[in-house]
């Protein structure tokens, strides 16, 4: 049977993004591919049409513009059929706050790409989602929006303001059948984990969170922390009122 998904991703030329497209395009969806890098965009297009995917378009996207980020939205709703069913706001960085620098550009960058990146993603289609009555709105959060990583004060800041948006939007699109999920990994191998010199406590494979991530989105989950193993520890620590700035 054909599928009649429509599904929109930024930050999809690596990594999560990536691997969440390919698990779409076994089910046959129509897909929107977004991020700055074409030519990364284009070796996934091409491997999502040999999963099965029914249509790939992809758009280079700076997610921090507002305007091609609403014409992007505007263009994708039109194609084949009018209509969104899924949009995952994925795009982000991982910067360090580069505090001794004295230079607050790099603090700032991670603030922008990954605040504003998701409303400039989200609130474009959610005019299309309420008129229709349907769909699934997917921000992609962190467990750094429960913990205190050393070094990287804007990267937990920005994580947790988007949590709180999704908490937020939830609550006022539940009336119209809008589902709401924000997603908090912990460490999944990808070109941003791949930097990182130290031990990485419950690296999952990207391929195995995608799956995950796709059931969560499918089901309507409102925060979903992956793996597994993170749970017990953040909900221990927001009840003793402790930061995870050590693990």
């Amino acid at each position: 049977m054909e599928s009649k998904l429509k599904v929109f991703i930024t930050g999809a030329s690596s990594g999560i993004g990536s691997a969440l497209a390919e698990e779409y395009a076994k089910q046959g969806a129509i897909i929107g591919l977004a991020a700055r890098r074409q030519e990364k965009l284009e070796e996934i297009k091409v491997s999502c049409q040999s999963l099965g995917a029914k249509d790939v378009v992809t758009y280079n996207l700076d997610v921090t513009n507002e305007e091609e980020s609403m014409n992007v939205a505007k263009e994708f709703i039109s194609l084949d059929r009018e209509g969104i069913d899924v949009v995952i706001a994925n795009a982000g960085v991982a910067f360090s706050d580069s505090l001794s620098s004295g230079d607050p550009k790099q603090i700032n960058q991670t603030l922008a790409i990954n605040i504003l990146g998701v409303t400039n993603t989200i609130v474009p289609f959610i005019p299309s989602m309420k008129k229709q009555k349907t769909g699934s709105l997917v921000i992609m959060s962190s467990i750094a929006s429960f913990t205190a990583p050393p070094y990287f004060g804007g990267y937990a800041a920005s994580k947790a303001a988007v949590r709180r948006l999704g908490d937020v939007w939830r609550r006022s699109l539940k009336k119209y059948n809008v589902d709401v999920t924000t997603i908090c990994p912990g460490y999944i191998k990808s070109e941003m984990t791949d930097v990182n010199e130290f031990k990485m406590p419950f690296l999952m494979d990207t391929d195995v969170a995608a799956r995950k991530m796709v059931k969560a989105i499918e089901s309507g989950k409102k925060t979903y922390i992956l793996p597994w193993q993170w749970r017990p520890i953040i909900a221990l620590s927001r009840l003793l009122g402790q930061k995870l700035s050590k693990i």
